[in-house]
Formats: structure tokens, sequence, C-alpha cells
């Protein structure tokens, strides 16, 4: 009876060693990662991706004067000339309304001119100057009010004239909702189309094409900034703003 249990049990060992040897040949032939990790997802059924656009009137410009002093005989006479044509700029902002955080100056700097035609070294004949004076306008009204002013001032460059949207955010929200309704609307006549019924929205996924749109920016020289005949007639224009959103729905 022992001998016989103990064939019994040796059988039992021999079975259980075959059968973990088979299975670690398939994993090795078939290159099955271990553990073995079994999952289930759920995807939605239908997806549709819907867009929504508004129309927007820009309601804030901006614009850049520059300061241009040439062939001044020393450094503290192209500093001067800078600091007197730049002081008045600013003053004249200030008297048009414009605030202080909306006007700010940049690269400031003086160089010498150098003639390089006796030597290696060169000599120094004059020293040129230059200041950028960057201005936010909230009224767009004024933009050729302003663009005037400043040449007045003495600014020989205006440029960058550029328009755009102060709060985009609500007009996003507005396009966001657009697009949500056009998705469901094209979710409606294709669940129609194939006979199925819709359940419930799962899943929404946005994309703002234009997030940070900026308006094309003209450029002008100081004579066309003046007044007369020869002064711009700048336009705003409209900006889009756009957004694509993808519904994931159930299906019942």
């Amino acid at each position: 009876m022992k001998k016989l249990l103990n064939e019994k049990l040796l059988v039992t060992y021999a079975v259980l060693v075959g059968i973990t040897l088979v299975g670690l040949i398939l994993i090795k032939e078939l290159n099955i990662s271990y553990p073995v990790r079994v999952t289930t997802s759920q995807a939605s059924d239908l997806s549709v991706v819907g867009e929504g656009k508004v129309e927007v009137v820009p309601d804030q410009a901006s614009l850049e004067a520059g300061i241009l002093v040439a062939n001044a005989t020393t450094i503290e006479a192209a500093q001067a000339e800078i600091n007197e044509k730049n002081n008045a700029i600013v003053n004249s902002l200030k008297k048009l309304g414009v605030e202080a955080k909306d006007i700010k100056t940049s690269n400031y700097s003086v160089n010498p001119n150098q003639d390089f035609s006796a030597g290696r070294t060169g000599n120094i004949t004059g020293y040129t100057g230059n200041v950028t004076i960057s201005v936010t306008i909230r009224n767009i009204e004024n933009v050729a009010q302003i663009s005037q002013a400043v040449t007045d001032a003495g600014a020989n460059q205006v440029y960058n004239v550029q328009y755009s949207v102060d709060n985009p955010e609500k007009f996003r929200e507005e396009a966001r909702n657009k697009a949500i309704q056009n998705a469901k609307e094209q979710a409606e006549k294709l669940a129609d189309s194939l006979g199925i019924r819709l359940g419930k929205v799962v899943n929404v996924v946005e994309s703002s094409p234009n997030s940070s749109p900026i308006m094309p920016y003209a450029r002008l020289s100081a004579e066309s900034a003046m007044g007369g005949s020869n002064a711009p007639d700048l336009q705003p224009g409209s900006q889009e703003i756009t957004s694509v959103v993808t519904l994931y729905f159930e299906k019942k």
C-alpha cells in the first residue's frame, strides 16, 4: 500500500513538472511577458468633432516708436538728445491719457561710428544712439492720433502697429459652446442615419487652433504717421477665434 502511494505521488509530481515545463516553453516561444496581466476596457461607441467660430473686432492696439540719433559728436551729446526725445514722447503719451503701465522703454543704446579706412583699429567719427518706446493703446480710435503725437515729439520711426483682443477668454467660451452644439447636431444626424440611439457624453476633448491670435501689423514711416494727406487709414479688421471640440457618446 505504501509503495503504491509513493508511486502515485511520483506520477503526480512528474505531471506537475511536465505542465510547468510546457508552460515555460510556451512563454518563451510566444514571447509572453511575465506575469501575465489581463485587463478590460470600455471604449466609447461614437465620437464626433464639432467646430465653433466667433468673429471679434479687436479692442486694443500696440505700436513701437523708435528714436535714432546719428553722428553725435560725443557720447554725452547722443545720450542727451535721446533722453530729450524719449521724455518728450512719454510726456505726450501721458497727455493723451496713456497710463505709465502701458509705456515701455527698451533697446536703449549708444554706439561709436568707426572709420576703418585708415587702419584695423578704426577712428571714431561720432556716435549713434537709439531707443524704442512700446505703447499699448486701450482705445483703438486713438491709434492715428498717438502715431502722430510720438512723431511730433521726436520719433523718426513708428512700426509694429498691431491689433488684438484684450480678453479673448469670453469669446473662446462662446466659440466652445458653438462647437459643442455643432458636435451634438452632427452626432444626432449620424445616429439617425445609422439607426442607433445615443447615450450620455462620456468624454470631451477641446482644442483651440488660434489660442493666441495676433492681428497682422503695419509699418509706418515718420512721414506717413504724421497728419495730412499722407496719414494712414488704419483699420483693425476682425479676428476669428475658433474652438474644436470632440464629444464621445455612449451607444444605447
